[in-house]
């Protein structure tokens, strides 16, 4: 049982509420722009895990069978208690990792980038992080704990992560002494030197009081969100490449070949002596922060919403159907989820060229269309053409009454 599949509609539902929150109290968690993007990262990272889970669900399994001490049964219900317990004590230092080294945090950053806190940020996933985050779990493999176990605490264990990103619930007394809260994960989301690189659980504080990394959130001392190297984009795909691409530079620019090598396993943040010395980075002035941000109009903000929306049924139709597709089917969907997203970050950033990846988008969906329909990935031919007839000319609408701001308009 895919059990992210089955929970997005209450997902959708509790942004909805808190949404609703946010309107009742007068506080502005929620930027259209910023949550697309936000979720656009989450859509991504769903369909290209539709590509990677059988490697990495495959590696886990094999391991099982080579490396496990123990057969542990799935019908012991303390073994299920020890694989929650477990998972949450191996996703710490994969987390922990995932700050505190170079190529790691490449992967991870993703999550950080938003500079708003809400439920929407906590779809924002890497498309990346299942490249090295499958040796953390190694452990549990020799524990014999078996798959089908492991798979369903790791959903579970992303699941409960879900409700801890809110500003809209504060401290919750003792609770906060276990478990993994909003107002400590609020810390952790922060970019503020007093709050940077803390509270790494999942489901557990108890880890980070255990080995030195928890901090509590202070009223002294409000939370600014995101990333001291801001992405300033709405591009999901540049969101999951920038710090690779930043690492890559500074590699080739290194003088020494130890430097080259080195600096993807080094902590986080270290450069080359002389790549620093050329290249230097301006230390952030949180003072004078500012939310990256680009004005639209309302028609602009209204048709990205909607071409999104097709967008998200599109990818839970993907997952969906993941396991019954072959690898050239989930490759071209995969495909066309990525241009998709690429084309709305287009579009959100206010491009020139915005309506002609439109365009192109239109053209790539109606071919993917018709290439399930040959497949026979799709039955009812009819229907189908009808219906994305009707998309492409609902859009094409749309975008010719999509108008940008004066003072855009203007200087383009």
């Amino acid at each position: 049982m895919n059990l992210i599949l089955f929970a997005v509609p209450f997902f959708l539902l509790l942004i909805a509420l808190e949404l609703i929150a946010d309107w009742r109290s007068g506080k502005r968690t929620y930027r259209l722009s910023d949550t697309i993007n936000s979720l656009s990262a989450g859509v991504l990272s769903r369909a290209v895990g539709i590509l990677t889970k059988f490697a990495t669900v495959g590696i886990y399994l094999l391991s099982l069978d080579y490396l496990a001490v123990w057969q542990l049964s799935a019908d012991s219900l303390w073994v299920w208690l020890l694989a929650f317990v477990a998972y949450d004590f191996c996703y710490y230092w994969n987390h922990r990792l995932g700050h505190e080294m170079n190529v790691l945090w490449a992967a991870h950053s993703v999550h950080h980038q938003s500079e708003d806190y809400n439920l929407g940020t906590a779809l924002r996933q890497t498309s990346t992080g299942w490249l090295f985050s499958w040796l953390f779990y190694l452990p549990m493999a020799v524990l014999g704990i078996p798959g089908e176990v492991f798979i369903t605490v790791a959903a579970l264990n992303l699941l409960y992560q879900f409700w801890v990103h809110t500003q809209h619930i504060g401290k919750l007394g003792w609770y906060e002494w276990f478990f993994v809260t909003p107002s400590n994960h609020r810390v952790h989301h922060a970019q503020n030197p007093l709050y940077i690189d803390r509270n790494y659980g999942g489901v557990f504080i108890i880890w980070d009081r255990l080995f030195g990394t928890f901090h509590e959130e202070q009223d002294s001392e409000p939370v600014i969100f995101g990333v001291t190297k801001p992405l300033a984009s709405w591009n999901p795909l540049w969101a999951n490449a920038q710090f690779y691409v930043q690492l890559w530079h500074d590699a080739v620019r290194a003088e020494r070949w130890q430097d080259k090598l080195t600096i993807w396993f080094r902590r986080t943040g270290w450069r080359p002596a002389d790549v620093a010395a050329r290249y230097p980075m301006a230390t952030p002035d949180l003072s004078q922060f500012r939310k990256f941000d680009i004005a639209l109009s309302r028609s602009q903000q209204v048709y990205a919403a909607c071409q999104f929306a097709v967008t998200v049924l599109g990818t839970v139709g993907l997952m969906a159907a993941g396991e019954q597709l072959g690898l050239g089917a989930a490759l071209l969907l995969s495909a066309w989820v990525a241009f998709t997203l690429y084309a709305t970050g287009v579009w959100l950033e206010d491009r020139p060229h915005a309506r002609l990846f439109e365009g192109l988008r239109l053209l790539a969906s109606t071919a993917t269309v018709l290439w399930l329909l040959a497949s026979g990935l799709l039955s009812g031919a009819a229907f189908w053409l009808g219906l994305s007839a009707a998309y492409v000319a609902l859009s094409v609408w749309g975008m010719g009454h999509s108008k940008r701001l004066p003072d855009q308009a203007a200087s383009a």
